[in-house]
């Protein structure tokens, strides 16, 4: 025991781990070397956007507009230069996680939380024995208490129609099943896809006749972003020194007044028939 511990304040070479990817992806091995690239690929994507976004939504900076959240172009990018540089260190992915939620719960919402955090990763290098001993028990309780107040956030799942509450409650389920936030939030996607595909093209083939009977409570989305776009997204048009916000959702849907409908109004403007008429008023 003692020869464990008094190693407590040292520092173990990494050289079996520093920088040994295998580049080698020719012949046989580029098979394996192109699954195992869109499996890391996805997977990271996947659980990133589902850790940062549900950690804004948490914190309550969620644009309701655009639904994005300040500064999330350079998050991704942190989160991207930081994944790759573990992989040269060969440790963990070095990403987002869903225990921040027991930061912001107790208030922390700046970078500041975040490279305090780091630093006391930093400093538990060195005190690894100390703290390998703590047993998971200590600190299960605190994560039941950061999940319990994060369930909060399903009030917000629109239950009233079935092609958006049965991928919601796919995702909710898979995730403790699988222990992976990024399988269940698949499983959730793939779900969307085939019901809405479903029903589309069997609304399509009946020429609007055969539709479900709640589709005027489906939430309405658009595949265009809205708010301040991202530099380089300003770049590929050509405007890079604009300001403001171009591609608005719903921004087609102004009134001769120049108001805008809101998301509920455009839904039930869709849902008469499949014309979309726009009202301002119930």
């Amino acid at each position: 025991m003692f020869d464990f511990f008094k190693q407590v304040v040292a520092f173990h070479p990494i050289q079996h781990t520093l920088a040994a990817q295998d580049w080698n992806i020719s012949g046989a091995s580029a098979g394996h070397f192109a699954l195992a690239l869109f499996t890391f690929l996805y997977v990271d994507i996947v659980d990133s956007t589902a850790t940062l976004y549900s950690m804004a939504r948490f914190s309550g900076v969620v644009d309701p507009q655009t639904g994005d959240f300040p500064r999330s172009t350079i998050a991704y990018c942190c989160d991207a230069i930081t994944i790759s540089i573990g992989s040269l260190f060969g440790c963990s992915p070095v990403t987002a996680f869903i225990e921040s939620g027991a930061g912001i719960t107790e208030g922390g919402r700046t970078g500041l939380t975040a490279m305090t955090t780091g630093v006391c990763f930093l400093i538990s290098i060195f005190f690894a024995p100390i703290f390998a001993s703590i047993p998971p028990w200590a600190t299960g309780c605190t994560l039941i208490l950061v999940g319990f107040m994060m369930m909060r956030q399903v009030t917000f799942i629109n239950w009233m129609f079935i092609g958006d509450s049965l991928p919601a409650f796919v995702t909710l389920v898979l995730m403790p099943f699988t222990y992976s936030v990024a399988y269940g939030l698949i499983g959730g996607l793939f779900m969307y896809a085939l019901l809405n595909g479903l029903i589309y093209v069997i609304k399509k083939v009946s020429m609007g006749r055969i539709v479900p009977q709640d589709a005027d409570a489906a939430e309405y989305w658009t595949y265009k972003p809205g708010g301040h776009p991202p530099w380089f997204i300003r770049a590929i048009h050509g405007q890079l020194w604009r300001t403001g916000s171009y591609g608005d959702v719903g921004a087609e849907a102004r009134s001769d007044h120049g108001t805008e409908a809101s998301g509920k109004e455009l839904v039930e403007g869709i849902g008469k028939g499949g014309i979309r008429v726009y009202t301002l008023e119930e």
